[in-house]
């Protein structure tokens, strides 16, 4: 059972409330914003809080034990340093939420309901929906080595190794038409390989968006006009002349680590462990050679 301050406890007590909600938000690069639902700004805890931004609570849950609760707040791309773009970028991914209860008519009493972080932002024209997540969502993240047959390590970290510096695993661009949003027609610096940059990263040096990334879906094509596919549309139309560079992606396998990379002293996964075929195997009629190897090929 939640614990009122004794100021909010008499308040809730006189019959008629002065409440409204409250959300002060804390992105990863340290700047912060504050947001009510009431129809005047209220400033407390160092921080104002803005009006008229169309933010709103949507949903609400809480679960017992270790279930992960959580919710959603809702309104328009108008708010202060809330827009398309700023969402599209990541700005907001993973940033810390608070929730409060408050007394519009004193700010001083007021009650934290929730801590969270940001979780996934749907959007539809010019209004959006951002899930949050609560304090248990970050149980479920992955801590420490995991027992797979891929490998664990990012490409280029410090426990893989590979000089992401080499010319072999990186190049340059420029767009010479879009398709579409999330479909790119480039020219590179130089011929690779069909799918040599797949999976990989790209980052954009020129145009509206340089400086911003994105994750690479597929890869055309080896010389002259090569098509890309992106895993997400960039926040704006790239334009034919934009300019970018790309990092070679990895599917992290043995094969590819082997083949690609030449880095199978650094491979973090456990590419031999027994696949549901090695315990099948002894199953009367079911074939020989069932040693997982179907995994890992």
């Amino acid at each position: 059972m939640r614990d009122l301050p004794p100021d909010l406890a008499a308040h809730l007590a006189g019959g008629a409330t002065t409440l409204c909600h409250a959300w002060a938000l804390t992105r990863r690069d340290g700047a912060r914003l504050g947001f009510t639902d009431h129809d005047r700004d209220l400033t407390f805890g160092g921080l104002t809080h803005a009006a008229r931004t169309g933010l709103e609570a949507a949903e609400a849950s809480a679960e017992l034990g270790f279930a992960i609760g959580g919710g959603e707040v809702a309104g328009a791309l108008t708010a202060m340093g809330l827009d398309d773009d700023a969402i599209a970028g990541g700005l907001y991914d993973g940033a810390s939420v608070e929730t409060w209860l408050v007394d519009w008519s004193n700010p001083e009493t007021r009650l934290l309901l929730d801590v969270g972080t940001i979780g996934e932002v749907r959007r539809a024209g010019t209004a959006f929906v951002a899930e949050l997540r609560g304090l248990m969502d970050q149980l479920d993240a992955e801590r420490g080595r995991t027992y797979r047959a891929t490998c664990g390590a990012d490409l280029g970290d410090a426990r893989c190794r590979v000089d992401l510096a080499d010319s072999r695993f990186h190049t340059t661009g420029t767009v010479l038409a879009v398709p579409d949003p999330g479909t790119l027609e480039v020219s590179l610096a130089g011929p690779f390989g069909e799918g040599w940059f797949a999976g990989g990263r790209l980052v954009w040096t020129s145009g509206t968006q340089a400086g911003e990334a994105g994750d690479l879906r597929l890869q055309s094509g080896t010389a002259g006009a090569v098509r890309l596919e992106l895993w997400q549309a960039p926040a704006r139309m790239a334009a034919p002349g934009d300019g970018f560079r790309l990092v070679a992606g990895c599917d992290k396998r043995l094969a590819t680590c082997r083949e690609k990379f030449a880095n199978v002293p650094n491979f973090q996964g456990f590419p031999h462990m027994p696949g549901n075929d090695f315990v099948l195997r002894q199953v009367p009629g079911s074939g020989p050679g069932l040693d997982g190897g179907s995994l890992f090929r």
